[in-house]
């Protein structure tokens, strides 16, 4: 092996290492995110970091299609690939993918939640994988002989879905609205209240500029405060009356969203293999590594 080749096996190693590194501490940390979040019911959640068990139902105007199969769904993941070879090198290429971005409803005993899948890690029941010589299948994933003898077909299709009735596993963050939950917090809302104001002046002006000068003095100002105070606590009480209403989406913070039809104890079993294959790739990549430096060393 000459210095070239010492020095780009040199960088692989360290990459390696510190890829595997990071995977062991991101799937270890998910791992104990899921085991550390207790259970909670929609009704009685705490706003924040929750997990739910529950049952997906359909939501009003969300009907959908998987792509591939026209299956009818709630959430769709697709894949297209293509066989190639070149000689020694063989492998499947990725020509098409994506994933619905539809709400889902998940209900349990106390209540409903809308969850927006964007940003989560989903793991569906339903998984079909066939293989075809078009690029997009014509008709339904095959199953059986037919699967078995289109086998050699130079494209692969995936296609994964959640359905009605599938029960699910939800961790991440809760946000309810509506019912009277919520505090009113009034400087805040004033303020939210003056800046949308703000964005049309001329209107503001027109409302509030009593002497026509085209601006606004400290006494026109002080009533621009307190109408602006009695519209927050309005929309306030507006917001009060309307149905309580339960969201889920993606975490701020770097806590794990995942949307699963598996148990906390299947999930959390396999992060952990995932977190040891990290490992294993760390110390690998940590030790060819160190051979290599004393390879070129010596």
């Amino acid at each position: 092996m000459d210095t070239q080749d010492q020095v780009i096996a040199l960088a692989c190693s360290v990459v390696a290492s510190g890829a595997g590194a990071w995977w062991f501490l991101r799937r270890f940390s998910q791992a104990r995110h899921l085991l550390d979040t207790p259970t909670s019911k929609i009704r009685s959640a705490a706003q924040g970091y929750v997990e739910f068990y529950g049952v997906l139902h359909e939501a009003a105007d969300s009907q959908l299609s998987g792509p591939l199969t026209n299956t009818p769904c709630l959430w769709w993941r697709y894949k297209i690939e293509e066989y190639q070879s070149d000689g020694k090198k063989r492998s499947w290429r990725t020509l098409e993918s994506g994933s619905s971005d539809v709400w889902l409803r998940l209900d349990d005993s106390t209540g409903s939640c809308m969850i927006d899948p964007r940003g989560a890690e989903v793991r569906p029941l339903t998984r079909e994988q066939w293989r075809g010589s078009l690029r997009h299948p014509l008709g339904p994933a095959k199953s059986g002989w037919s699967a078995f003898f289109s086998s050699g077909e130079s494209y692969r299709y995936t296609e994964e879905r959640l359905h009605v009735g599938q029960p699910l596993y939800a961790i991440g963050d809760f946000r309810s609205s509506g019912g009277g939950r919520q505090g009113l917090d009034l400087g805040t809302a004033k303020g939210a209240v003056i800046r949308e104001w703000k964005g049309d002046f001329n209107g503001l002006l027109q409302r509030f500029d009593s002497d026509s000068n085209g601006q606004l003095d400290e006494r026109e100002w002080s009533r621009v405060q307190l109408a602006a105070g009695l519209e927050a606590e309005d929309r306030h009480r507006q917001q009060g009356v309307q149905p309580e209403l339960h969201h889920l989406g993606k975490p701020a913070e770097a806590q794990p969203f995942v949307l699963a039809c598996a148990g906390e104890d299947e999930l959390v079993r396999h992060f952990y293999w995932q977190a040891a294959g990290g490992a294993l790739l760390c110390v690998l990549g940590a030790l060819a590594a160190a051979w290599l430096l004393g390879v070129t060393t010596v």
